[in-house]
């Protein structure tokens, strides 16, 4: 595939992370479909495409764990609907951050993170 210009690269690595908000459009699985198919499609293109893909996948990943586990504490003390609530503005925060970055041609890395695919 053909190299893409720096300012188109800029533009899909912010879509990659803006895709993370795709579970308000398809929930459960959105956050996760949106950054995956960018990042195969483009990853090719651009390194910073391919990082910044990686990254909002890894961070999608780790956010749905969190989630999974929250959901899991919920029985106890209702401390796990508090956590969802507060883990679901941290992601609204964090994507927005790192989205912001992107488009500024940075290497965002996200907090809490875990980096599943390197």
């Amino acid at each position: 595939m053909a190299a893409m210009d720096e300012k188109e690269a800029r533009t899909w690595a912010m879509l990659c992370h803006l895709g993370g908000l795709g579970v308000y459009v398809v929930p459960t699985i959105g956050h996760l479909l949106a950054p995956l198919i960018i990042w195969l499609i483009k990853k090719d293109e651009s390194p910073l495409v391919d990082d910044q893909g990686k990254e909002s996948l890894n961070f999608q990943i780790t956010i749905t764990i969190y989630a999974v586990i929250a959901a899991l504490l919920i029985p106890l003390f209702g401390l796990g609907a508090v956590f969802l609530i507060a883990l679901g503005i941290f992601d609204l925060i964090i994507i927005i951050i790192a989205a912001v970055k992107a488009n500024d041609g940075e290497k965002y890395r996200y907090p809490l993170c875990i980096r599943f695919i390197k």
